[in-house]
């Protein structure tokens, strides 16, 4: 799954136990009519693929939603959910002259110079 939204909150990495579990959270805000405030998780070596971002930044994340069941000492069971980040892309427009910007094909102008009669290879 995935979801897109900007960064809200990028939270540090934090250690837990003592064989030294990694986490970092993020926040994101979904740009829909209702936005969303969404809590993703980022565990072990995924904590480091949030280093390069900052808030405010648009972004697409691949996610895993997670769930388990806990039963408390009383014998009460209870469950929890959490979304889990796997993956994270920068969905800003690349710097000019990158060469990584281009413009998606409705932006482009249509051809008006076409000749039918020039030859054409190709099979349809």
């Amino acid at each position: 799954m995935e979801v897109q939204g900007k960064i809200k909150l990028i939270g540090d990495t934090k250690e837990f136990g003592s064989r030294g579990f990694q986490k970092r959270e993020l926040v994101i805000t979904t740009e829909e009519q209702y936005p969303q405030h969404l809590l993703i998780e980022f565990v072990q070596d995924k904590c480091a693929l949030l280093d390069s971002y900052k808030v405010g930044q648009p972004v697409k994340i691949g996610i895993n939603l997670r769930g388990r069941e806990w039963v408390s000492p009383q014998g009460e069971t209870k469950y929890f959910n959490s979304i889990q980040g796997w993956r994270i892309e920068n969905l800003q427009a690349q710097q000019p002259g990158s060469g990584q910007n281009v413009p998606p094909p409705d932006n482009f102008e249509p051809a008006n110079d076409l000749n039918e009669e020039d030859y054409d290879d190709l099979p349809f």
